[in-house]
């Protein structure tokens, strides 16, 4: 960015997991799958499942909570609200909007955004556009996720991946020396129909037919996402070192989308990064998608491995079909 802008950073964050947790062992008895398969394929052990009556502000309204405190904000303080979510309550109005109101944010303009599993760097970008031009002090950045709701539960090659959390940051102008330095956003439309949820738009309007046929879950071309996800979350990495002026060497920490530790795992060997520069949670989480880069950057600083003046990539990809990654300076 040029010199004369506010570089953003983070003041604090906040996450929150439901209590339920689901186990590869529980899905056993669901669906035709077994332990060994899905933890073969994906790295996954457990998940996280909402309560049917949770809804995904109610998620999001708690790890915002969490965020303000530790930024050591009240709700009055912040100018707008991002919510990057694929399982909003409902079409409108936005669930930023529904946390608004829950949080006291009385001040905050607020609005979702929909950039699938990538869905939290967006925010983050867009975020960091408001502070470096002035026109925000504090923004809410907030990736929630309740996939449990639109998964086909006896589908065995979806139903096994996914998990419900929230994670969210209080973003404000940087310390100097530190904050974000540079974003890559990236999109491919011609994907779109590799990771969609067909029905509940203006496309296909909910009827008798989109549910007999099950088109308000979410539909997957596994191999074909892994494929584009393994190429654009390296190039995204590479791109965005690359354009801070930094190479592989100075990244100190990389925080893959928790997607799939083949995915994950592939990655990091283009990349040539040592395992202790990665960061990994999927086994006991599952792909919460705009939830889960938050989830794992919140886990590392809690144990102290992410120290001041360490570079940070964060990097990860979605429907859309999207990528984006993020180059930040703790």
């Amino acid at each position: 960015m040029p010199g004369e802008l506010i570089k953003a950073g983070i003041a604090g964050i906040g996450v929150y997991v439901p209590d339920k947790v689901l186990t590869n062992a529980q899905l056993e008895k669901m669906v035709d799958t077994s332990d060994e398969w899905i933890s073969t394929r994906s790295g996954i052990r457990e998940r996280h499942i909402t309560a049917p009556e949770q809804a995904t502000s109610d998620l999001a309204v708690l790890a915002a909570d969490r965020a303000l405190a530790d930024a050591g904000s009240s709700p009055e303080e912040l100018d707008l609200i991002i919510v990057a979510t694929n399982t909003p309550d409902m079409s409108f109005p936005s669930t930023a909007c529904l946390v608004q109101e829950r949080i006291g944010a009385k001040k905050a303009g607020a609005f979702d955004l929909a950039a699938g599993c990538a869905g939290f760097i967006y925010a983050l970008s867009v975020a960091s556009q408001f502070i470096a031009a002035g026109s925000c002090r504090q923004v809410l950045v907030i990736g929630a996720e309740n996939l449990s709701k639109i998964v086909n539960w006896e589908d065995r090659n979806t139903c096994v991946l996914f998990g419900d959390a929230a994670g969210a940051v209080v973003m404000s102008p940087a310390r100097q020396g530190s904050g974000f330095l540079n974003f890559k956003l990236g999109a491919d439309g011609s994907g779109g129909p590799l990771l969609r949820l067909p029905a509940g738009g203006s496309r296909l309007p909910a009827s008798q037919a989109t549910v007999e046929n099950k088109l308000h879950y979410l539909q997957m071309n596994g191999r074909e996402v892994f494929k584009f996800a393994v190429r654009v979350m390296v190039e995204a990495t590479e791109e965005v070192l690359s354009a801070g002026g930094f190479c592989k060497n100075d990244l100190d920490f990389f925080i893959p989308h928790q997607a799939n530790v083949r995915i994950i795992d592939a990655a990091a060997k283009r990349l040539k990064l040592p395992r202790e520069k990665i960061l990994i949670n999927v086994d006991r989480y599952g792909n919460t998608s705009t939830a889960s880069i938050p989830l794992a950057l919140e886990e590392a600083l809690r144990d102290g491995r992410i120290k001041q003046g360490d570079h940070v990539v964060m990097a990860g990809f979605g429907a859309g079909l999207t990528w984006a990654a993020a180059l930040l300076k703790w």
